[in-house]
């Protein structure tokens, strides 16, 4: 092995409350974990203005303090928590071989991916403005409805995800508009039909975002466009919630790791193994029901207890 060749006994790959919960185990475990942030330090909380539904934090917390305190808290214990991402591995043999930035290669025991996943956006101009601003623009009905109870919203999308924030929306809600780009949802009927029969959900077909509208703040209105005939009006909105699904990060071990047809990696039920012996996964890498900070946080924890007992059983 080369001098250049680090030999870590537990990677972890990836931030957010997966990453950081299986770096304080594992350190805690005498593990020596060594984790690298990735391209989005702290992961997808870090654009969440307020989290409300972690327990622990009565007054609520922002995405980003809470990632930053759960750094902290890996810190404590040792872990050794670095910038950079992996850009390629290599799972083929015993030892699991791994890149940061395409230079330098470290060899480990044990990896534990939690590179999560990224919400779809429309990529308008206006809905980027006021997602950084936190002023109305959400992936995530169950993080952010609590804070439009009794008001008015726009949700985009036509799958099963998207009536069920829909649905969810709409017992918070005054009222919910549902803008779909076709002329049917793509959803299961029975979602379908659950949506349609909520009284507070105004579906409009054939349409589509022109633009998020604001006062620079916080969201007023939500203009959309009808793509059959052309006309435009604008729906009053305090929120504009975006569900046209997620895309898990997880296009380097495609290769090597079991993947679904979405890209979201296949575990053993009830664990975190993945089919690569050693190689384990948590968080939205994974999940994608549930999707939560707290469910994310379970798993990392489970991966890192998995880890040490593939290791004490290797040792034995």
């Amino acid at each position: 092995m080369s001098d250049t060749i680090e030999r870590v006994k537990c990677l972890i790959i990836g931030s957010g409350p997966a990453g950081y919960t299986a770096a304080i185990y594992a350190a805690r475990a005498n593990m020596s974990p060594v984790l690298y942030q990735g391209t989005q330090p702290g992961g997808q909380l870090t654009t969440t203005n307020e989290v409300e539904n972690f327990p622990g934090y009565p007054q609520g917390i922002t995405g980003p303090e809470m990632m930053m305190e759960l750094q902290a808290q890996a810190q404590r214990f040792e872990a050794d928590i670095r910038d950079g991402w992996i850009t390629k591995v290599d799972f083929s043999g015993d030892v699991h071989k791994v890149w940061v930035n395409d230079e330098k290669e470290i060899h480990c025991d044990t990896v534990i991916i939690s590179t999560g996943a990224s919400a779809k956006y429309l990529g308008l101009e206006s809905e980027q403005k006021y997602l950084k601003l936190g002023g109305g623009v959400s992936a995530c009905a169950v993080c952010d409805g609590f804070f439009y109870r009794n008001q008015e919203v726009v949700i985009v999308g036509a799958g099963d995800s998207a009536c069920e924030e829909a649905h969810y929306l709409s017992k918070l809600c005054k009222k919910v508009t549902m803008l779909v780009r076709r002329d049917e949802f793509r959803a299961s009927k029975i979602m379908a039909e659950r949506v349609a029969n909520t009284p507070n959900i105004d579906i409009l077909f054939n349409t589509e975002t022109d633009e998020v509208i604001g006062d620079g703040q916080v969201v007023t209105a939500v203009r959309v466009v009808n793509n059959k005939t052309n006309e435009k009006q604008e729906i009053p909105a305090t929120g504009f919630f975006v569900a046209i699904g997620h895309k898990p990060n997880t296009d380097i071990f495609k290769d090597y790791i079991k993947l679904d047809e979405t890209g979201y990696i296949i575990n053993t039920p009830g664990t975190t193994k993945t089919n690569v012996p050693g190689v384990f996964v948590s968080g939205d890498a994974a999940d994608h029901v549930y999707r939560q900070a707290i469910t994310a946080a379970g798993t990392g924890c489970m991966a890192a207890l998995d880890a040490e007992r593939y290791l004490a059983a290797k040792e034995a």
